[in-house]
């Protein structure tokens, strides 16, 4: 038993490196997102220098999504996958946008609006470990820097296999674990000191992104989440390093 189950067991969770009662989470996470929706996209352009779209788009080209095809954008936040997705499905596919948080669905839903996506666009407050959608519905279902966000990671990943079609596959784009022990030194260097500080300049909430810096160093590994995947009945799964490691994409299948 790792220590993530442990403290589940206990009543408690981590978040970030605090250890705090399981109902809290929700909550606090909650609390992040609605602090940083307005800026969250310019933040991440400039956490990443702009690489996180590439990763995105490296996302879009695995989906491999076709016209007709149902998808769901779990985490989805501010529309970038899903505004991708809603111009490959067509009129008869359906793309569902989904998101636990209000503040980020609505900043979504207003972008994917004014962008003029609306006829095979659904838009869902959802929380991932009890998705209400029928089973075996989604051809694709992709979550990005979302995962690790979610309390019960078995039990969201469970979730997204029952909707998931046969032949349907998951995509989990995540914040993983350098290759390189002193990349990965250089990376918490950065994630630790800068992150917050480019969050107080640039969203007045130094807060919020030392806790997206702690959360990352407490999501599981690749290798770890692979078999979190398997447990929950995907198969064939796979993962991509990109960037040294410090991104994920995940990639698995219901048969």
């Amino acid at each position: 038993m790792n220590e993530n189950q442990k403290t589940e067991k206990e009543g408690t969770t981590h978040f970030g490196f605090q250890e705090v009662p399981v109902e809290e989470k929700v909550q606090r996470v909650g609390e992040v997102f609605r602090s940083v929706a307005g800026s969250y996209d310019v933040m991440n352009d400039v956490m990443s220098l702009g690489i996180h779209r590439l990763w995105k788009r490296f996302t879009i080209d695995q989906a491999a999504v076709r016209k007709g095809m149902r998808i769901l954008d779990l985490a989805g936040g501010t529309g970038d996958l899903a505004l991708r997705f809603a111009r490959l499905v067509g009129d008869e596919g359906e793309v569902v946008l989904a998101d636990i948080n209000e503040a980020m669905l609505r900043e979504g839903r207003s972008r994917l609006i004014d962008k003029g996506v609306v006829g095979n666009m659904r838009y869902a407050q959802v929380n991932a470990e009890c998705l209400p959608f029928q089973d075996n519905y989604f051809d694709v279902i992709t979550i990005a820097f979302g995962l690790r966000n979610v309390t019960d990671k078995e039990a969201a990943l469970r979730s997204m296999y029952r909707v998931l079609k046969p032949g349907g596959k998951l995509l989990v784009l995540e914040f993983s674990k350098p290759i390189s022990k002193t990349f990965g030194k250089i990376y918490d260097a950065y994630s630790f000191k800068a992150l917050p500080l480019m969050g107080k300049l640039i969203a007045n909430d130094a807060e919020s992104y030392q806790y997206l810096a702690e959360s990352i160093r407490m999501h599981p590994d690749q290798e770890t989440l692979k078999a979190m995947m398997e447990s929950a009945g995907f198969e064939r799964c796979d993962y991509h390093n990109l960037s040294g490691g410090i991104v994920a994409l995940h990639k698995g299948y219901k048969i």
